[in-house]
């Protein structure tokens, strides 16, 4: 008996469902929420080979969660719409909702780390327009430049020692990262504080904040 239209749709979803069931795949949607990259750039920033990285982007191809486009040997991939952003979202708040497991792993590994609240997106535009904060970019340099919160410096982590002294002494410090779940925003803080500056972190990330509306460059 053939399928049944309704279940024929269902099969559709279900593979989404699949293509999303991936850890990896997961974190290479995170990559690309930050923009456009190539493969073996999306293959660097995910740790992973490159035959990996690329059958796990065929995959969610497939699935229509990414689109790409090709430019002399090199194919960049890029998120096909905004939903497919805001699905992860999605994802992320009812994993935190709903399972013991992921909570338990956000309060001990992520909240733990905050000695202080984090800043939600609208205090730190009014902080930005007030002239009374400096927000820093933690994430890789070629993501700072596919787009980043308006008026933010890139520093990333590995050079946050040398050039700490360059940050503005009279100013709240504001990094941010990839996400929420981006460790790199957390490291940022903790190393501002313990050498004496006032630091905080964004709640989330770069894409939150372009899917936001918010002003980027």
């Amino acid at each position: 008996m053939a399928a049944t239209p309704k279940a024929r749709i269902y099969a559709q979803l279900a593979s989404v469902g699949k293509a999303l069931s991936s850890p990896h795949r997961l974190e290479l949607l995170e990559i690309l929420a930050q923009g456009e990259r190539t493969v073996d750039a999306i293959a660097g920033a995910a740790a992973l080979p490159m035959a990996n990285a690329s059958h796990h982007l065929r995959v969610l191809r497939q699935a229509g969660l990414v689109e790409t486009r090709r430019e002399g040997l090199n194919v960049h991939y890029r998120l096909a719409d905004l939903d497919v952003f805001e699905l992860l979202q999605r994802m992320r708040l009812v994993a935190e909702h709903h399972l013991a497991e992921v909570e338990r792993l956000v309060r001990t590994y992520l909240t733990a780390r905050d000695q202080l609240e984090p800043i939600s997106r609208e205090d730190l535009l009014a902080r930005v327009r007030a002239g009374t904060a400096v927000v820093l970019d933690v994430r890789p340099p070629e993501e700072y430049r596919a787009g980043h919160i308006q008026g933010a410096r890139s520093l990333p982590v590995r050079d946050l020692e040398r050039r700490v002294t360059d940050l503005p002494a009279d100013k709240e410090v504001i990094a941010y990262c990839r996400g929420p779940y981006c460790l790199r925003a957390f490291d940022a803080v903790a190393f501002l504080r313990a050498h004496g500056r006032p630091a905080r972190r964004l709640v989330d990330g770069f894409p939150e904040w372009r899917a936001a509306g918010l002003p980027v460059e």
